[in-house]
Formats: C-alpha cells, sequence, structure tokens
C-alpha cells in the first residue's frame, strides 16, 4: 500500500532531524581537552616555576583547576590556579622550588558552558 505523506510532513520531518543532529552535535564539542602542557606529559625537566595548560575552549574560571602533587600524593603548590582573563582557554598554577622527583599535575576543566572533564599527567624534575 502507497504511504501518502504530504511534502509539508516530510520537510518538518526533516526539519527536525537535522535539528536533532545539530544539537547532538554541539554536545559532543562542548567540552574542552588540553592542547599543549608545559611542562609536558612524560617530560624529564628543570624545576619549573609554574605549571602551564592550554585548552581547545574558553575556561570557566570559578570552576576549573590544577593541582600538582609530589610522588607520595602531598600537594606542593600552595597558590590556586589561575584562568588567564585575556586568554580564557590557557590555566596556570605557580609552584614552590621542587626538588628532584616525580610529580603529577591534576587538571579539572569546565567549558565556559558547564561542561566538565578531568585528568592528570606525570612529569619529572632532574
Amino acid at each position: 500500500m502507497k504511504q501518502n505523506r504530504s511534502p509539508w510532513k516530510r520537510g518538518i520531518a526533516s526539519v527536525a532531524g537535522l535539528f536533532a543532529g545539530l544539537v547532538f552535535a554541539g554536545a559532543a564539542f562542548a567540552h574542552v581537552f588540553p592542547q599543549k602542557q608545559e611542562p609536558g606529559a612524560g617530560a624529564s625537566v628543570a624545576a619549573p616555576s609554574q605549571v602551564k595548560i592550554i585548552f581547545d575552549g574558553r575556561l570557566e574560571p570559578a570552576f576549573s583547576s590544577l593541582t600538582v602533587t609530589n610522588a607520595v600524593g602531598k600537594q606542593v603548590n600552595a597558590d590556586k590556579s589561575v584562568v588567564d582573563a585575556p586568554q580564557p582557554d590557557v590555566i596556570t598554577v605557580p609552584l614552590p622550588p621542587l626538588q628532584a622527583g616525580h610529580y603529577t599535575v591534576h587538571w579539572v576543566a569546565v567549558a565556559s558552558d558547564g561542561h566538565r572533564t578531568h585528568g592528570d599527567y606525570a612529569f619529572e624534575v632532574k
């Protein structure tokens, strides 16, 4: 039996499908992720004065953070991390003088639309 759908109903269905696809595609790109880390993941470096991560999108300063811990899990940064106002995709945390050893950077990134991602990576101080 032949289905009798009007062109108007087919157009509405097409527009609704396109809209749903755009909404889901937008949600997939709402999270922010690191693009560059200083010091880099797995790097062996002289003691850095700060950790800096550049993300692929704007960060929400009130909810994004960086902390650095030593090999036994003790936090080594006393100061809070800061999202750079002129460059809201950059977050930094100042570090005290670090001894040689293994350090882990823990990051939480909240996009300006509220989506949250988090992760960590390690580096070595020579």
